[in-house]
Parts: C-alpha cells; sequence; structure tokens
C-alpha cells in the first residue's frame, strides 16, 4: 500500500521550517518504500505555498516521489460523512475541540491506506482513534 502524508508535514519541507523541516524530510525519506501520497484536499491546500503555481506544486511533489493523482471515492465520501456526522455531534456538546473539516476528509482518505504521517497525531487521534498514524 502506501503511506498518505499530511499536509503540515509537506509545508515543514517546502518551507524549509528551522524547527521541522529536516526531520519532515528525513522522515519521508525513511516511508519512501513503501510509498507516499496525498489526499486530493492536501493538494488544494497546499495551493498557498506555491502561491497558486500548478506546475511548481507538482514538481515538489514528483521530485519527493509523492503520489497526487489518487482519486477520491465513494468509500472516502462514507468514511468523511459518518466521521464529521460524529464529530459535529460530539463537538456539540462540548467535548472536542474545533477542528477543521479538512482533517475530517484527510482522515477519511488515509483509512484507505496504510495510514497518516502528520505531526498533528492529536488532532486526528480524536476523530480517527483506530487510524495508523505515525510523525517525524
Amino acid at each position: 500500500m502506501a503511506w498518505v502524508v499530511d499536509t503540515c508535514v509537506l509545508i515543514d519541507i517546502a518551507d524549509a521550517d528551522p524547527h521541522f523541516g529536516v526531520a519532515s524530510a528525513q522522515f519521508l525519506d525513511s516511508k519512501r518504500p513503501s510509498g507516499l501520497l496525498i489526499c486530493p484536499v492536501t493538494f488544494v491546500e497546499l495551493a498557498p505555498v506555491f502561491g497558486g503555481d500548478r506546475q511548481a506544486q507538482e514538481d515538489f511533489l514528483f521530485n519527493l516521489d509523492v503520489s497526487c493523482v489518487e482519486p477520491w471515492t465513494d468509500a472516502d465520501t462514507n468514511q468523511s460523512y459518518s466521521a464529521w456526522h460524529n464529530y459535529v455531534t460530539t463537538r456539540r456538546l462540548r467535548l472536542t475541540p474545533k477542528r477543521p473539516l479538512a482533517d475530517v476528509l484527510i482522515g477519511a482518505f488515509a483509512q484507505r491506506w496504510d495510514g497518516l504521517q502528520t505531526r498533528n497525531v492529536a488532532d486526528f487521534r480524536q476523530i480517527f482513534p483506530n487510524l495508523a498514524m505515525e510523525t517525524p
């Protein structure tokens, strides 16, 4: 299979983040043999990092050997639907902190693969308690 790479890890590398950039790059290097890919939502989230230059973004992902062509499926929609319902229900009871919809979509997509590579394990764990996750 392959690992889904969360947006934050790619931003660390693209921005050469002084705290996380090298660790995130090394982490991706170590996972490359298993395969790396992103959710279509991550592709959209990365647009501002590249000033809306799609070719520069695709080149960046290609150079990291991260696939950006995996389709969104009906199974992803079903996972997202259930996860968003559960999240909103617990949020209304004030049992869960506020999270963006993008995290729900990325986490749902990642369930179809080996897991998620993210620095935000705690955020995803609340929504997807059984999702395999690793952090740089």
